[in-house]
């Protein structure tokens, strides 16, 4: 165990140094001038002079890798930096606007978990047909793009029906369509491999052995194939959150929703170098943490990948014999 949590620590600290990274060079990669970006951008007609002051006080006059190692040192001791944009430290910034993005994150994923479930229970009992109906809908739910379910999404329910606001509002009116618009191709995608888990789990031998002891379908579905059948969904859950963090880009832009994703779209259209790798860090730490929550829960749903030796991979179930026992 304890080999395992410093191999986790370890990746965590790689993930974090490698995001750092990669955005210090990628925004130095953007056509412009730091500087004038510190000055209000290229419409502030700031002088030579001030321009040269701004270089010297946040050290761009120096080279790059000079300004990549002091920045890393400085993220060493926590010190995210101030935003150029915002004259505010990137902390503060982060803190307030953490909240709304992490909100329609959790809604996002249990909104597809439930929808994945529903569809995976449903075509699983309804045969052929419900499963080729299911599946032609997790298709579709997962090939939609953001931007175009978002744009339908307004245009049926706040334009055409008037049912709910076209931008986010205060109160859950203003989160339903932004938490639909993140859900349904999530969905799409846990509800694939779900299903395949679940037709896997009613023809396991485990499900055997809980109808030969007399269980009803209904028991063997809640207590033993459901639980069996979201191991994959709990596993790809981590990657959920990134995605959806991503996402969060997209749906908090269209419907103009307060949020990390708001907040990086714009620092990266200023070059705001401090705030975008603030972000950047904050979403990759929340990756790294739900990876390994979510590695967890696999284990608490599975106890057999808590066994020693294990390797994540299923052991045999028992198979009962004609006489009852097992083998």
């Amino acid at each position: 165990m304890a080999g395992r949590v410093g191999v986790r620590v370890l990746g965590g600290v790689f993930v974090l140094w490698a995001a750092a990274t990669l955005t210090f060079f990628g925004l130095r990669l953007i056509p412009g001038d730091p500087a004038q970006a510190i000055l209000g951008g290229p419409g502030s007609q700031a002088s030579a002079e001030a321009l040269a002051a701004v270089r010297a006080e946040y050290g761009l006059d120096q080279s790059i890798w000079v300004q990549y190692v002091q920045y890393l040192g400085r993220l060493i001791t926590g010190d995210l930096g101030s935003s150029y944009s915002l004259r505010m430290p990137v902390a503060e910034v982060i803190g307030a606007q953490i909240g709304g993005t992490l909100l329609l994150a959790a809604l996002s994923l249990a909104v597809a978990w439930a929808i994945a479930l529903g569809l995976a229970t449903w075509s699983t009992r309804g045969g052929r047909v419900a499963g080729a109906v299911a599946s032609g809908l997790e298709i579709v739910a997962a090939a939609v793009p953001h931007f175009w379910l978002a744009t339908v999404l307004v245009l049926v329910f706040s334009t055409t029906l008037r049912w709910l606001p076209a931008v986010s509002t205060p109160g859950p009116a203003g989160l339903v369509l932004p938490v639909v618009t993140l859900a349904l191709p999530l969905a799409g995608f846990l509800g694939q491999v779900m299903r395949e888990s679940v037709l896997d789990a009613l023809a396991s031998p485990f499900v055997v052995s809980a109808r030969a002891r007399g269980e009803t379908e209904s028991g063997v579905r809640w207590r033993h194939v459901l639980r069996h059948g979201a191991l994959p969904g709990i596993a790809l859950s981590g990657w959920a959150f990134g995605w959806l963090i991503s996402g969060a880009v997209v749906v908090e832009t269209i419907f103009a929703r307060p949020g990390l994703g708001r907040t990086l779209l714009n620092a990266v259209q200023l070059r705001d170098v401090p705030l975008v790798i603030g972000v950047v860090l904050v979403v990759a730490l929340g990756y790294v943490l739900m990876t390994v929550l979510t590695d967890a829960a696999s284990r608490l749903a599975d106890p057999r990948l808590a066994q020693p030796g294990a390797t994540g991979r299923r052991v045999a179930d028992p198979v009962l014999t004609p006489s009852g026992g097992s083998r």
